[in-house]
């Protein structure tokens, strides 16, 4: 997949959490006609193991509740985490911190290692050191995480 305009790496925080800003640009592009169809399939909340269904169960926030903020525009996105904490109830440092290491570790030793394997494969990219989902998901659109060392933004 090259690289998606307006699509941040998961890496990047909002606040203390990873993903959450590229969930929020997924809402945003696939609202504007721009977020690629093999995407929207992972949008929301409906597929268990997918991260947008994971970002929503630990903010305790449904998908539709935020898309519906996010599109009702007004809030940045440090707002927009605010408002989910409101929803859901504030997470502790430890459990961002938790959470943090739980997604950008995805697929390093673990239940999703095969499914990475695979993806690395199905996308040629097996001289390339990635490690993780995220790894996969930089490098599939373009970025390089290891050069940026993605994971210290």
């Amino acid at each position: 997949m090259p690289h998606i305009p307006g699509l941040r790496s998961p890496y990047l925080k909002v606040g203390r959490l990873v993903y959450f800003g590229r969930m929020l640009d997924k809402i945003r592009l696939h609202a504007a006609g721009k977020l690629p169809p093999e995407y929207v399939a992972n949008l929301g909340d409906s597929s268990p193991g997918v991260f947008d269904t994971r970002c929503c169960s630990f903010l305790r926030v449904k998908f539709a509740e935020i898309q519906a903020r996010v599109l009702a525009g007004g809030l940045t996105d440090e707002q927009l985490l605010a408002w989910c904490h409101e929803r859901g109830g504030p997470r502790t440092d430890e459990e961002c911190m938790i959470w943090n290491l739980f997604l950008m570790k995805r697929g390093w030793r673990d239940d999703a290692s095969a499914r990475l394997r695979q993806r690395i494969t199905e996308g040629g990219y097996e001289s390339k050191p990635i490690m993780t989902f995220f790894d996969y998901i930089d490098f599939d659109e373009g970025r390089d995480p290891v050069t940026e060392q993605a994971w210290l933004k």
